[in-house]
């Protein structure tokens, strides 16, 4: 009772004659509600559940491997004898293969330093925020951006001869280009050509931190010399 009108609840289909409406859901049934799935999940409890099954899972595959294979100890350190090659643990092979190639403070001071600030700067482009594509709009001056920044970084690879650096360089290289010419064909699929310029920069910090470790672990031998594996 509202305002001397009374509310009655009835059956109807006329939403003009009848505006207001009350349902009554009882035991077993439930109001049909036409829904649409939303791009964003709730960080809790969706995501905050997911990231824990994964981190649960991990947790178990690594305790397993480690139940199942021994580490890949070595014999005592024995500090009147150095063993060659002296070897880093595989997590800074990288950085290793880098001092191969660069003076200590280029290679463990400032490639890293750069690394960390470009992870820190990157999610802050606009672009990154957008999730736009890179190729997607102002191809042609990104293109030429595109090449003078390739031209500088192989150059400089070049001159030090850090030929393991520069193979994933050229297939990240290869692969963008492809990317930019199916932006410029609609009828090709836009699933590359949507990445953002941050896909692409991490793309290429884990092809090269996947192929120095990979060098550093397998193909150096005594004397930091290049050497086959079978061998």
């Amino acid at each position: 009772m509202s305002d001397g009108k009374d509310f009655i609840a009835e059956a109807s289909s006329n939403a003009r004659q009848a505006p207001v409406r009350v349902a009554f859901v009882t035991r077993r049934t439930s109001p049909a509600v036409k829904t649409r799935d939303e791009d964003l999940v709730m960080t809790y409890p969706e995501v905050f559940f997911r990231a824990a099954v994964a981190v649960m899972s991990v947790a178990i595959v690594l305790v397993w491997i480690a139940l199942l294979f021994n580490a890949p100890l070595e014999g005592l350190a024995d500090p009147m004898h150095t063993p060659n090659p002296a070897k880093a643990p595989w997590y800074f092979l990288g950085l290793q293969e880098l001092l191969h190639y660069f003076p200590p403070v280029f290679a463990g001071v400032l490639i890293p330093g750069m690394v960390v600030m470009a992870l820190i700067i990157i999610p802050y482009f606009n672009i990154n925020i957008q999730a736009e594509g890179l190729w997607l709009r102002d191809r042609k001056r990104r293109l030429r951006i595109f090449a003078a920044v390739v031209t500088v970084l192989v150059v400089f690879l070049a001159v030090f001869e850090v030929w393991v650096a520069l193979a994933p360089t050229v297939v990240i290289v290869a692969l963008m280009l492809w990317a930019a010419y199916s932006a410029a064909h609609p009828e090709t699929k836009r699933r590359i050509p949507a990445k953002p310029v941050s896909f692409w920069i991490m793309t290429w910090f884990l092809a090269e931190a996947i192929t120095l470790t990979a060098v550093g672990t397998f193909f150096r031998g005594p004397g930091w010399s290049w050497v086959w594996p079978w061998r």
